[in-house]
This record gives C-alpha cells, sequence and structure tokens, in this order.
C-alpha cells in the first residue's frame, strides 16, 4: 500500500468504519459490509488495530438501534411505516419481521442483521412489542457483534488480496473513486427497480373506507379480512367489525374456505397496503374475481371515523 493511502486509513479508518456503518443501521442505503471487509484486511496487515475496529463499528449499530428501539417503544407502528417509506427494501419487510417476531421472539435480534428488510425493522419492532431494555441491550448488541466479526473476518481471511487491490485502485486515483461511485449508484438503482417492480406486481384497484362503510351501511355483505400478522393485531389491538382474521402468512391454506360469490375485502396496516395487495394477487390467481385491498388500511378507516371494535385478550400475541 503506498504511503498516501496508508496515513489516510491511519489517520481516518475509523472514523469511516464508524460513519459507514451508523449510517447503514440509521436506514440509509449505503451498505457497511465491504468497509468492514476491508478494514478487517487492513487489521490484519497491521494497519489499524482489530480491536478498535470492532468496538467502533459495534459502538455505532448499538447508538443506531437504541434510536429506533427509543422510537419503536414511543411511536409504535408508526415508525415502521416510516421506515419503509425510506427504505429500498419493498414493504412486505414489515410482515416478514412481524413474521419472525412471532415464530422467534427477542432471539430474532440475534440474526435481524444477516437478513434485508428485517436488518433496520428489529430494533423499532423490539421497542414496538415492549421487549425490556437490557434484553433488548444484551440480544442486540450480540446480534451486533455477530455481524461485526462476520464482515471483519472476512477481510481478515483475505487480507493480502484485498490489500492489493486498495493498491491497484490507489494508481488510479480520481477512476478509482469514480467507479465506486458507480458501483454504489448500480446497488441503489437495483433496490430502486426491485421495490418499483414489486409494486408493479401488486398494481390493482382499491376500494375506499367511505365505499367499504357505504357497502355495509346499505346491507350489502362483502367479506372483510384482516390479513395483519398477529403482532400487528397487538401493535393496534382493534378490528374492523365483522372482519376474519387470516394473516398473510399461512392464508394458503385457507383459500377453499373463502366464498367466490361474495366481494372480499383484504385490509392490513402496512404501508401501501403491501400485504393486502400480496393477498388480492394470491386470491385473483386462484379464480376470485371479485377481490379488492383497501385503500390505506386500517389507518385509514379508523381515521375516517368509521366504528372499530376491540380484540379480545386472547387475540394478542405477547412479542
Amino acid at each position: 500500500m503506498t504511503n498516501d493511502l496508508a496515513s489516510v486509513v491511519s489517520q481516518y479508518g475509523l472514523a469511516i468504519v464508524f460513519g459507514n456503518v451508523f449510517i447503514e443501521q440509521i436506514g440509509l442505503p449505503v451498505p457497511a459490509i465491504p468497509t468492514l471487509v476491508v478494514a478487517g484486511a487492513l487489521a490484519a496487515g497491521g494497519k489499524l488495530s482489530a480491536v478498535a475496529v470492532f468496538a467502533i463499528a459495534l459502538l455505532a449499530c448499538v447508538i443506531a438501534d437504541v434510536a429506533w428501539y427509543v422510537a419503536g417503544r414511543h411511536y409504535g407502528n408508526r415508525v415502521m411505516r416510516i421506515l419503509c417509506g425510506i427504505s429500498l427494501t419493498p414493504d412486505s419487510c414489515v410482515s416478514q419481521a412481524q413474521t419472525r417476531f412471532e415464530l422467534w421472539g427477542r432471539n430474532v435480534l440475534l440474526v435481524a442483521k444477516f437478513i434485508p428488510g428485517v436488518a433496520l425493522l428489529a430494533p423499532p419492532l423490539a421497542g414496538a412489542t415492549r421487549i425490556g431494555w437490557l434484553a433488548f441491550l444484551l440480544f442486540d448488541t450480540a446480534g451486533g457483534a455477530l455481524w461485526v466479526a462476520a464482515g471483519m473476518g472476512g477481510g481478515m481471511l483475505l487480507g493480502s488480496q484485498i490489500e492489493r487491490l486498495l493498491e491497484y485502485l490507489q494508481n488510479y486515483g480520481a477512476a478509482a473513486v469514480l467507479l465506486v461511485g458507480a458501483l454504489m449508484a448500480a446497488y441503489i438503482a437495483f433496490k430502486w427497480w426491485e421495490r418499483h417492480r414489486f409494486y408493479a406486481m401488486l398494481r390493482m384497484a382499491r376500494i375506499s373506507v367511505d365505499e367499504l362503510y357505504r357497502l355495509m351501511d346499505v346491507g350489502e355483505s362483502p367479506l372483510i379480512v384482516d390479513v395483519r400478522s398477529p403482532v400487528a393485531r397487538t401493535l393496534e389491538p382493534r378490528h374492523i367489525p365483522g372482519a376474519l382474521h387470516l394473516p398473510l402468512h399461512g392464508f394458503e391454506e385457507h383459500i377453499r374456505e373463502l366464498p367466490r360469490d361474495r366481494e372480499i375485502i383484504l385490509y392490513c396496516s402496512c404501508p401501501n397496503e403491501a400485504s393486502a395487495a400480496q393477498v388480492a394477487k394470491l386470491l385473483m390467481n386462484s379464480g376470485f374475481l371479485r377481490v379488492r385491498p383497501l385503500l390505506g388500511g386500517l389507518e385509514a378507516w379508523i381515521a375516517a371515523g368509521h366504528p372499530v371494535e376491540s380484540l379480545a385478550a386472547d387475540d394478542r400475541v405477547e412479542a
């Protein structure tokens, strides 16, 4: 490695690691694993302290996660909606994260950072579901330590190859910076395209909350289906009167039970009605013709002042 690059690494390496990890964990699409891999390689070559890199990266993880945990405790499901608004991951990530919490409880924090979409949502979901402070800090810190160690470990194993690559890039100066920038832009563009394709697949007619209320008011009998996960129903323990609860995950098992001679209205509490639209697509592919997601979901129904009922205590889930 040239003296110039070695000087930059020795002066700013830890700051770069902290900044990149923190920015990614706070929700911006700037992947930190490449930085951890390079930092691990430099640590293996004695140009950075492995202990310092590990500690500073883990600290960045914990600071960002604690911020989202506190936000989740105070604002609940609204935080998940905000995060899916700024994330490049499709909004189905909300239901995926909730499903993993139902299956694994707080243990999901140990592996969350390895699962795209879930990594960002796990800390606020832990706060929203009232996982205790001590348990959150223990499991989240352990999960962060595993993630940082994996990134650094990969760099240490490939130390000599990565150092040669850095020397090669150093020789090309501005061109190397442009290449790295182009790769980052390509990554963001791909994630945006992935998100756009997801919504294009789910594009279909919605029914407004006022239209649904009028149907119910005049005696029409649409079948209303609540496709929220049990965790989502715990976060918002109200439902539209008469709604049948069939969560997105496992919905296929109930398709035969649904009537084909009634309109089916599906609702959820996720951004852009992602879960409801996914179920609607599934039903349409199974031959159902009169299927529509509820525009704005349960949040829009409540905001319009339409009647709701509270869930029975045994319908709620302890996370």
